[in-house]
């Protein structure tokens, strides 16, 4: 049986039908009733759905708490923080991929839902190959966590939060491009178009390739990140995705205020730290969820604390970076 397999078998197949079931419901219905018509997501909006994905999130870990128990719900629910806390910077990444190509805030929503449903796709993927590798190869386990410590520290260290994005050097739009004809102008929400008597991608799509592929990026910290607090699939995957099907919704909350998050680096380096060392060290020392859980949602709260009481220092903060790039960049 291959590891992905083995990972499905685990569980009963009415609870794999039932969850995708679910997303796939609650995506049609955002798609075709709430987003039929492309439109500038305002903040109301925003904040509104932040509390949909978050209220359902948090009632599938209190399913998971009722059905599996007590360690698989507090399993759930801190690796669901933990995808929250890496998901700021997918948010920022977005800000300026969209402010490099100039794409209007009414079509953002537009490329965040497709880009979000290929980022499900290849999550499904390596959560399940990731479980089953470490069925197999426990020893993997540590070098996962010896990655996420490296990664904490390194996120600590002055500079790491800088943040640059060149979708020219993109060697997946670079191929694309080599092989598909691009249109040289935006036809509003169209990913393709015919253009001089043949189909051809839209501007608009080589943005989402941008997309797509930085979420491959972001997927080499998340992924051991969930599998160090949970070897469970089931409780991976899920707790994954509705991290990530929040994300749209989180980027246009926060988009006009990232400054109020500048502390969040140094909370998530912590985080990652700790749970890097969890992952080293269980052969020994055995930290229970619980405890887990207390430690991601203390530093997590006290990250955002800090970054509302500590006065923000009198330089330019990251939201006017996008505004530099969106002035500066050529795109091509």
């Amino acid at each position: 049986m291959t590891p992905i397999l083995g990972v499905v078998a685990a569980l009963p197949a009415w609870a794999w039908v039932g969850f995708f079931a679910l997303i796939i419901a609650l995506l049609a219905i955002d798609l075709g009733v709430f987003q039929r018509q492309p439109h500038v997501v305002k903040m109301k909006e925003a904040l509104a759905w932040c509390g949909v994905w978050a209220a359902l999130a948090i009632a599938f870990g209190a399913v998971v708490w009722w059905w599996r128990g007590a360690e698989a719900g507090q399993q759930f629910l801190s690796a669901y923080l933990v995808e929250l806390c890496l998901s700021m910077d997918n948010v920022f990444v977005f800000i300026l991929i969209f402010a490099y190509f100039r794409v209007e805030p009414r079509f953002q929503h537009r490329v965040l839902f497709w880009g979000i449903i290929g980022a499900v796709v290849m999550r499904a993927i390596f959560i399940l190959v990731g479980v089953g590798v470490i069925a197999r190869f426990h020893w993997v386990l540590y070098g996962f966590g010896a990655f996420l410590v490296y990664t904490g520290i390194k996120l600590a260290l002055p500079g790491s939060g800088e943040t640059e994005v060149h979708p020219e050097r993109n060697r997946v739009v670079r191929l694309f491009r080599r092989f598909f004809p691009v249109a040289p102008e935006a036809h509003g929400k169209n990913f393709f178009v015919r253009h001089e008597g043949r189909l051809a991608a839209t501007p608009l799509f080589i943005v989402l390739l941008v997309v797509e592929t930085s979420d491959v990026m972001f997927a080499l910290d998340s992924i051991p990140a969930v599998l160090a607090i949970t070897k469970s699939g089931f409780i991976a995957l899920t707790s994954n995705i509705f991290a990530i099907l929040g994300l749209r919704s989180l980027y246009f909350a926060i988009h006009g205020v990232m400054q109020l998050f500048r502390f969040l680096k140094i909370g998530l380096a912590a985080i990652l730290t700790f749970i890097g060392v969890k992952m080293l060290i269980e052969h020994w020392v055995v930290i229970p969820t619980a405890v887990s859980l207390a430690v991601i949602g203390g530093v997590l709260g006290l990250s955002m604390l800090a970054s509302v009481i500590v006065p923000a220092p009198a330089k330019a903060l990251p939201g006017n970076a996008a505004d530099d790039v969106s002035r500066d960049a050529n795109p091509h």
